[in-house]
């Protein structure tokens, strides 16, 4: 009897899915992958089977989450052996703050706790959240299952999640709490398989992708990461500035005439890539581009990437391995030999030929530092957390 659970991640744009069957040993085998895109405008839905051949192109009637979520409802209903079927939904949510560091079916007052953190992560949360209540509409009584990007960092060590506030601030929860957690969990559970030398050790990974941040690793443990109490911290993005000044916050809206809700913007949606370049917030735009702003925006990029790179290097008192993975970091191969280039001072030697490839393994057999390109897969990652919820159930 099939048991396929419906992995959702919901953004503002678009809401990919992924559907994995579960064996009779527990085993998780993907079954098909697919996005609707375009969702508020001219929502348009795909799908692929589990080897990437694809099975639906096709454009949905009306814009936003609620129907997003029906079309891949309905489309399922007709791929697998009716409703029942469905075992649970697992989604994934980027905020789950203090209270929520593992995975929790989701009820009426974790829906509530999960709103009440919306103005933490406001790109994403309420996303998450529509998409939670979109299949409650069209699969009431089909379990679902919040999974978080915070949780891999709930047990920072002290220094590491403090700031230095009032401690009136601190104990109403204003703290470090580091994102793409879930990024992060999946590539330590691949090291047996891909790179077994590197259980256990010291490692600093780097999700690149429009989205970015760097996570220093100890025994399988985040010890350090480089966003913080909001996603806006720490690396140059696609549209978000990263760390900088609070000082300029202060000036924008003190002497330049901007309100919050300008400064928000600018800080989530008008800087990072984008801003600096003027002409894209995609970095394989920026690589094919002539423009010397395209090329501006990739050396500060680099740049910080190596700055933060140091600061994980110093948490961890030294590092066995750097890891690359997300959209940048798993197919961008110049970005990756800049960073590997610029951080030989610390004993990473990379293998061009072999970072050309995408490796897995990139740096030199002689390299000091090991490095390494791993593909995430959070949807995998979110699949089995739900199902061994949902088997205690």
């Amino acid at each position: 009897m099939r048991e396929p659970i419906l992995i959702l991640n919901a953004g503002s744009s678009s809401v990919k899915f992924s559907v994995f069957d579960t064996g009779a040993d527990r085993s998780l085998t993907a079954m098909f992958h697919g996005a609707v895109d375009s969702i508020m405008q001219s929502p348009r839905m795909t799908a692929t089977d589990a080897g990437g051949s694809a099975l639906l192109d096709r454009p949905l009637t009306m814009p936003g989450h609620d129907h997003a979520i029906a079309g891949i409802h309905a489309w399922l209903a007709t791929r697998i052996e009716g409703e029942a079927g469905l075992a649970g939904v697992g989604h994934r949510i980027v905020h789950g703050g203090a209270r929520y560091v593992q995975p929790v079916t989701i009820d009426e007052r974790v829906l509530a706790d999960l709103d009440a953190l919306v103005p933490l992560a406001p790109l994403h949360q309420p996303h998450n959240l529509a998409a939670v209540r979109a299949v409650r509409a069209v699969a009431p009584d089909v379990p679902q299952i919040a999974c978080f990007d915070t949780a891999f960092h709930a047990a920072l060590p002290p220094a590491a999640r403090t700031y230095a506030l009032p401690r009136d601030l601190t104990s109403k929860g204003i703290r470090r709490y580091g994102f793409h957690g879930l990024s992060y969990e999946y590539i330590v559970s691949a090291l047996p398989r891909i790179a077994p030398d590197c259980v256990g050790k010291r490692l600093v990974v780097a999700h690149l992708g429009n989205g970015a941040s760097l996570c220093a690793v100890n025994n399988g443990r985040s010890v350090a990461t480089t966003m913080g109490f909001t996603p806006l911290d720490g690396l140059m993005m696609g549209t978000r500035a990263g760390a900088l000044d609070p000082g300029i916050v202060l000036y924008l809206l003190q002497h330049d005439g901007m309100n919050v809700a300008a400064v928000a913007d600018l800080l989530y949606e008008q800087s990072g890539l984008l801003g600096v370049s003027g002409v894209s917030s995609d970095m394989r735009t920026l690589l094919a581009s002539d423009a010397p702003a395209a090329r501006e925006a990739i050396d500060l990029f680099v740049y910080r990437a190596g700055q933060e790179l140091a600061a994980m290097a110093a948490a961890l008192q030294g590092f066995d391995a750097l890891i690359f993975t997300g959209g940048i970091g798993e197919h961008a191969a110049e970005i990756r030999a800049r960073v590997c280039r610029d951080a030989r001072w610390l004993g990473v030697t990379l293998d061009d030929r072999a970072n050309a490839r995408h490796g897995p393994h990139i740096s030199r057999p002689d390299s000091p530092i090991s490095a390494w390109v791993i593909p995430t897969d959070e949807n995998l990652m979110i699949a089995h957390h739900t199902r061994r919820l949902l088997d205690r159930r």
